[in-house]
């Protein structure tokens, strides 16, 4: 038991290590992008760019693993991670990045892959619960850390480059110097695309939609802040606000959606996100703190939508294809999030930095219209098989485990 807690405490160590560097990274990327001149569109092709790779390292990961084992696959992607991340600064080309980028994202897939498939062989039946719902609750404190550490030096520097570097590399060696068991190979998911919408409509198309706007949110959200005139510690601030309301709000309206249909729960804060990102886009208020509880709002609503979205396709699927079928719906999330910045970034070009949540606010609208007329034509939600709501990262395909393990409990 006390070497199980001790590896599980390690995983925990590496992957808050991680998402610190990445919550640093996605902030200082786009603004240092948005100081070297590079138009929104380009910043939108490295959005594009780092969820294609991200798509490529889900599919590609457990080969990768298999063929060479959890605690290398780890350390050797790590550590080209850190070494893109300091080509960067070195070499401001709208080219190189979007191929550094989409290098990123197949490294990032396959290292969270890793950790989460490595937490839930070590996590017994009566601690799968706990280590999910720390590992969540640790993933969104590590993000806003990481995006507070945009503040610690100028983003025309090398510095942030290479603190993003030095986080990452640090991950590496609590996995490597303590004394674990080398876990077994990832088995390879079989995802099933064919007839996904015809099992769960509002499930599929929920998260096609909402990866496009928070793909192009995480992707152009610090441009926004940036273009509107805000200083750098004022656009960190108003980052860490999004994922601050997302974590306040997720486990409330999950557990509400527990005992509804969850579409009635996926409206309204689809619809919410519309008038929020309408007042953000139209509306710009004066002074820092208006614009922080405005965002806050506007993550509070737009953050769990995927996550009741899962829920809601899982509710009326056998346990034993959770796996598959919520693998298939993050590849589906993906796509959108590669697709979001493509469009989001031409409109913010044409109509100024509130084009990115007009473009925000017409997805999720069509998306609340589809939710009613599914309400409307198709009424029933049969929920056979009821599974409780679990906010989930977006992090690989391993995490489903932890979810499905903690369902058989």
């Amino acid at each position: 038991m006390k070497n199980t807690t001790l590896t599980i405490g390690t995983l925990l160590l590496g992957a808050a290590l991680v998402l610190t560097g990445l919550g640093l990274f996605q902030t200082v990327m786009p603004l240092r992008a948005s100081l070297e001149n590079f138009s929104a569109s380009i910043v939108g092709y490295l959005g594009t760019a780092y969820f294609s790779g991200f798509i490529v390292g889900c599919l590609l990961g457990p080969a990768l693993v298999k063929a060479v084992g959890h605690i290398r696959s780890f350390s050797g992607l790590a550590a080209l991670l850190a070494a893109l991340t300091l080509l960067f600064p070195m070499k401001a080309d709208p080219y190189l990045w979007i191929m550094l980028r989409f290098l990123c994202g197949i490294c990032l897939a396959t290292v969270f892959m890793v950790i989460e498939s490595w937490l839930n062989e070590q996590a017994g039946d009566a601690m799968r619960g706990r280590v999910l719902s720390i590992y969540i609750i640790m993933a969104n404190v590590a993000t806003m850390a990481g995006q507070m550490m945009v503040n610690l030096s100028d983003i025309a520097g090398q510095f942030l480059f290479a603190l993003v570097a030095f986080l990452i590399c640090l991950s590496v060696v609590p996995l490597a110097l303590t004394p674990t068991n080398e876990p077994t190979p990832i088995p390879t998911t079989k995802l099933e695309l064919r007839g996904l919408l015809s099992i769960t409509p509002v499930g599929t198309v929920g998260c096609f939609m909402v990866g496009m706007v928070e793909g192009a949110f995480w992707t152009l959200g610090p441009v926004f802040g940036q273009l509107r005139a805000m200083s750098i510690y004022e656009v960190t601030l108003l980052m860490a606000a999004f994922v601050l309301g997302g974590t306040l709000s997720q486990w409330p309206l999950g557990r509400l959606s527990d005992r509804i249909d969850r579409r009635m729960v996926i409206f309204p804060a689809a619809l919410g996100t519309v008038v929020t990102g309408s007042m953000i886009a139209f509306w710009p208020f004066s002074g820092l703190w208006p614009n922080l509880v405005v965002a806050t709002f506007h993550g509070a609503l737009m953050v769990p939508l995927y996550a009741l979205c899962l829920a809601h396709a899982n509710d009326n699927i056998p346990t034993e294809k959770l796996v598959q079928v919520s693998g298939s719906l993050l590849l589906i999330y993906s796509i959108g999030a590669a697709i979001g910045p493509l469009i989001a970034a031409p409109v913010m070009d044409k109509a100024g930095p509130g084009g990115l949540f007009i473009f925000i606010s017409v997805v999720l609208a069509l998306f609340a219209a589809y939710i009613v007329y599914r309400l409307v034509w198709h009424p029933s939600s049969e929920r056979t098989q009821p599974s409780p709501f679990v906010p989930i990262p977006k992090t690989s395909q391993s995490v489903y485990e932890l979810e499905v393990d903690d369902e058989y409990e």
